[in-house]
C-alpha cells in the first residue's frame, strides 16, 4: 500500500500565487455581481477593476520585499519563479492595465465597456500575463498565454465596428497557429532533456553539450516562430497593423504594450541561455530578425495614409529595437530593455489615447479611414492643446531629446556597443533617424497644413472625457519629465535583472 503524500502549505509557497488570484478573484466578482444584479452602471466595474488591480500593485510591492530579503522565490511545487523579472515585468503590465482602465469612462456608444464581461475577461487577461512571467515551466507559460490570448482575442471583437471581428478572427487565427508552434517547440525540448523547465533544460543540454544539436535547431525554430507572432517580429508580423486598425484606438495602444512585455521576459529567459553557450547560428538568425524588424517596419509606416496604422508599423519597429536586448544578452542590454519598455508605455499609450479623443462613429466623406492624416491638418488651429500634446508623443517616439524614449534608445544603443555589435549600434541609429521622418511628418500636418473640413464646414474632433484628459496629462508628464527618473529607475531595474542570473 502506498503511503500517503503529506504536503505542508509553508512548502508551497503560496504567497508567490498571490499577485496572479487577485485579478481573477475580481474577475469573478465582477460576474457574480452582474448575475445578482444586472445592468449596473459601468463606473462600478471600473472602480472595482482599479481597485482589484491595487490590490494586484500591492501584492507586488510584497514580493518585492521578500524577494530583496530572501532573493529568488519558489512555489507551488516549484512551478512559480518569482525572481527580479518576473517582479518588474509584472509592475509593468499592472501599472500600464491601471492607466487603461480608466479610459472606460467614456462615451456610450462604445458599447464594450457597457458589458461587465469586458471588465471580466480584462482582469482574466492580465492573470495570464502574469502567470506567463512569474514561471519557468514551458506548461504553466502555456496557460498563462492562452488565457491571456483567448481573453484578448474577445476584447477586440467586443469593439463591434466593421473590422473589429475581422481584426479578432486574424488575431485568433495566428495566435492559434504560434500556440500550436510552441506546443511543438516545448514538446522538442522535454523529449531531449525530459523536462519542462527552462533552467533545467539549459543545464542537461549543456551538461551534454549538445550533441543533439538538429533537434535543438528544430525546437528553437519552433519557439522563435511563436514568438514571432506575439512579438509581432518581421516576417511574422502581418496580423499586427489589421488586428490594430480593428482594435478601439486605446486596446490598440494597450496591445502594443502588455502582451509584448510578457513575450520579451519568457524569450529572454528561453533563449538567452542558448546564446550563452555558444550557439552561434541562433545568434546570426535573431540578429537578422531584429535588423528585418527595425528596418522593414519603418520602411512600411512610412507610406501609411492612416495614422493608426502608421503607429502600429512604429510599434513592430520598436519591438524590433528591443529584441537587440536579447540579442546581446547582457546584464545593461536586459536593463535597458525594461527601461525602454517603461518610457515606451508612456508614450505609445498616450499616442493611442489622442487618437481615441479624436475617434468617430461614423466617417465623412472626405475621409477614407478614422484616423487618416487628413484628420489631423491644421488641428492647432482647432485644438491647439492636443496638437502640442500629440506634436510631443512624436517627438518622443522619434527618440528626440529630451523626452522619454530618448534615453530608452540611448542606454539600448550603448549596451550595444559595450558588447561590442557596433554595426548593430550602427543600424540602430540609422532606424531611428528613418522613423523620425513619418513623425514628423503627422507634425507637420497637424501645425504647418490648414484644416480640412467636410461638406458642414466642420471640423471632426471630438470632446474627451476627464478620465482621458488626465490619462493623456499623465503620458505628457511622464513623457517631458523622465529624465528627472532615468538614474532611480536604472538603478531599481539593475537591482532585479542583476539578482536574477539574467
Amino acid at each position: 500500500m502506498l503511503s500517503p503524500i503529506n504536503v505542508s502549505l509553508e512548502s508551497l509557497n503560496l504567497i508567490t500565487l498571490a499577485p496572479m488570484l487577485i485579478p481573477v478573484v475580481g474577475a469573478l466578482l465582477i460576474l457574480v455581481i452582474d448575475i445578482i444584479k444586472g445592468g449596473l452602471d459601468k463606473s462600478l466595474y471600473v472602480v472595482l477593476s482599479i481597485l482589484f488591480l491595487a490590490l494586484d500593485f500591492g501584492a507586488l510591492l510584497e514580493s518585492a520585499g521578500a524577494f530583496s530579503k530572501d532573493g529568488i522565490m519558489l512555489g507551488l511545487f516549484d512551478v512559480m519563479l518569482i525572481d527580479g523579472l518576473a517582479i518588474i515585468s509584472q509592475f509593468i503590465i499592472v501599472a500600464t492595465s491601471m492607466l487603461f482602465i480608466p479610459l472606460a469612462l467614456t462615451h456610450k456608444r462604445f458599447h464594450e465597456f457597457s458589458y461587465p464581461e469586458f471588465f471580466a475577461l480584462f482582469l482574466f487577461m492580465i492573470s495570464g500575463f502574469q502567470f506567463m512571467v512569474a514561471t519557468d515551466n514551458l506548461i504553466l507559460i502555456f496557460v498563462g498565454l492562452e488565457t491571456a490570448s483567448l481573453a484578448l482575442y474577445t476584447l477586440i471583437a467586443m469593439h463591434n465596428r466593421d473590422k473589429s471581428f475581422e481584426a479578432a478572427v486574424k488575431y485568433f487565427t495566428m495566435g492559434a497557429l504560434a500556440a500550436g508552434f510552441y506546443s511543438f517547440g516545448s514538446m522538442v525540448f522535454y523529449a531531449l532533456t525530459g523536462s519542462v523547465e527552462i533552467n533545467q533544460i539549459a543545464t542537461v543540454l549543456a551538461a551534454n553539450n549538445y550533441v543533439d544539436i538538429g533537434y535543438v535547431l528544430i525546437g528553437v525554430v519552433f519557439m522563435l516562430g511563436s514568438f514571432g507572432f506575439k512579438l509581432s517580429i518581421v516576417p511574422f508580423h502581418t496580423w499586427a497593423p489589421d488586428v490594430y486598425e480593428g482594435s478601439s484606438a486605446a486596446m490598440a495602444g494597450y496591445m502594443s504594450i502588455v502582451p509584448k512585455i510578457a513575450a520579451f521576459v519568457v524569450a529572454m529567459r528561453l533563449f538567452e541561455f542558448l546564446i550563452h553557450s555558444g550557439v552561434v547560428w541562433l545568434e546570426i538568425v535573431l540578429y537578422a530578425f531584429v535588423v528585418m524588424t527595425m528596418t522593414a517596419a519603418n520602411i512600411w509606416a512610412l507610406v501609411q495614409t492612416d495614422v493608426k496604422r502608421m503607429l502600429a508599423y512604429s510599434s513592430i519597429s520598436h519591438a524590433g529595437f528591443v529584441m537587440a536586448a536579447i540579442l546581446i544578452g547582457t546584464t545593461q542590454s536586459n536593463t535597458a530593455l525594461f527601461l525602454y519598455w517603461i518610457l515606451f508605455s508612456f508614450t505609445n499609450l498616450g499616442s493611442f489615447s489622442m487618437l481615441w479623443m479624436s475617434r468617430q462613429k461614423h466617417l465623412p466623406e472626405h475621409q477614407i479611414s478614422d484616423h487618416s492624416y487628413d484628420k489631423f491638418a491644421g488641428m492647432i488651429k482647432t485644438a491647439p492643446v492636443a496638437a502640442s500634446i500629440m506634436g510631443l508623443f512624436m517627438l518622443s517616439l522619434a527618440g528626440l531629446p529630451p523626452f522619454a524614449l530618448f534615453w530608452g534608445k540611448l542606454y539600448m544603443i550603448s549596451s550595444a556597443v559595450t558588447s561590442g555589435y557596433t554595426v548593430l549600434a550602427l543600424i540602430m541609429a540609422l532606424n531611428s533617424a528613418i522613423a523620425g521622418y513619418y513623425y514628423i511628418k503627422l507634425i507637420v500636418y497637424m501645425f504647418m497644413k490648414e484644416p480640412v473640413t467636410g461638406n458642414d464646414g466642420q471640423i471632426y474632433v471630438s470632446n474627451a472625457t476627464l478620465a482621458l484628459k488626465s490619462i493623456i496629462g499623465f503620458a505628457a508628464v511622464g513623457t517631458i519629465f523622465a529624465f528627472l527618473a532615468i538614474n532611480p529607475l536604472l538603478e531599481f531595474i539593475t537591482a532585479f535583472v542583476y539578482n536574477s542570473g539574467y
